[in-house]
């Protein structure tokens, strides 16, 4: 391919300062771009939904999943059912605005979690993953790859990843033995747990506070299996706690602090940062899973090869290591990468880099 013809794919697509992934002339995904008059979320995490009143404002068309769509009127605006331009695709789905054709892939993430597809007038395709893991996300041709970049480093690898959910079902079983365990985690690998435990024959209750609740119904809608839970302001639930009998407690991370001066008799925080081992003991009772729904750095590097691109973006402005990832792609697989947003001018990188 001519430098000439990956300079002008370079063009079709790109990440602003403000964290919008730009693809084509009309759709900016996961952060509000006013020259945008079409806004994706990709899955309903809060560092891809940035702007989300704003676009909800201004833009014509908001697209995302049917259960995105379900997952956020419950996490952050209720009224989004009922708006006719927020509109909740079908994997697979064309959307078409203008000259290009807009698709919404699965990914393998959270409920709903999807990769965005824009296919221009040229046949060229614009691809942005979101946050995925690998394998299990399907790999989707294109010729300019936008690609996340949260574990992109040459060290971040889960050499463990086959045995995770036997040991963190172990520890639970353990735990419970000796009374309530509590889990901590993020709204969508919550309900990933309860539905390993369900899966693995532990049907102990499990006690969800009022989001984690409401995210389980929207789960459960959607084909996910996640046994026998109760609200925690039932009459049932209140006695379990009570009386501290063995039961399993799913809260969202951000309430670790607070829930964790009851008396448990053991916490489990899942997070895909722990990278060593299946399971850590932080203190007698206190546990770590390393329970993660993103790509590895290896991961990563698999998925772009067998992608095939021309041109690869790495998404350099959320949490990750997208000039790393972007550095190693270059050097591995011979691809031209680029980290954006980039601490250098774009001309300067497009001179080194093409």
């Amino acid at each position: 391919m001519s430098k000439a013809r990956r300079q002008e794919l370079f063009w079709k697509a790109r990440i602003t300062h403000g964290g919008a992934v730009l693809l084509g002339k009309n759709v900016a995904c996961d952060a509000h771009e006013p020259s945008r008059p079409v806004r994706v979320i990709t899955h309903a995490h809060d560092d891809h939904t940035i702007g989300l009143s704003r676009s909800l404002r201004e833009c014509s068309w908001i697209l995302m999943t049917e259960a995105t769509r379900d997952l956020l009127a419950v996490l952050k605006r209720r009224d989004l059912l009922h708006l006719a331009h927020v509109v909740g695709l079908r994997y697979g789905q064309p959307f078409r605005i203008g000259d290009e054709v807009v698709r919404l892939l699965r990914a393998r993430h959270i409920l709903g979690a999807a990769q965005a597809l824009v296919e221009d007038e040229e046949g060229t395709r614009l691809l942005y993953t979101g946050d995925f893991k690998f394998p299990g996300t399907p790999v989707v041709e294109a010729d300019v790859l936008v690609v996340e970049a949260t574990y992109g480093r040459p060290d971040q690898v889960r050499r463990f990843e086959p045995e995770v959910e036997d040991r963190l079902v172990e520890l639970v079983e353990r735990g419970l033995l000796e009374g309530p365990v509590y889990i901590f985690g993020y709204h969508g690998k919550l309900q990933e747990v309860m539905q390993i435990l369900v899966d693995r024959g532990v049907w102990a209750p499990f006690l969800l506070p009022r989001k984690v609740y409401e995210v389980a119904r929207v789960c459960e809608r959607h084909g996910m299996i996640l046994g026998d839970y109760l609200p925690t302001w039932s009459r049932e639930a209140r006695e379990l706690m009570k009386r501290a009998e063995p039961y399993v407690a799913f809260y969202h991370v951000s309430s670790s602090a607070r829930v964790r001066r009851r008396r448990i008799a053991m916490s489990i925080t899942v997070s895909g940062w722990e990278l060593n081992k299946p399971v850590r003991e932080i203190r007698p009772g206190e546990y770590v899973v390393g329970l993660s729904d993103h790509a590895d750095f290896e991961g990563l590097l698999a998925y772009v090869e067998e992608c095939g691109p021309k041109i690869v973006i790495t998404d350099n402005y959320r949490m990750g290591s997208g000039a790393i990832l972007a550095r190693e792609i270059r050097r591995r697989l011979g691809i031209p990468a680029f980290p954006m947003p980039s601490q250098t001018p774009v001309k300067r990188d497009l001179a080194e880099w093409l």
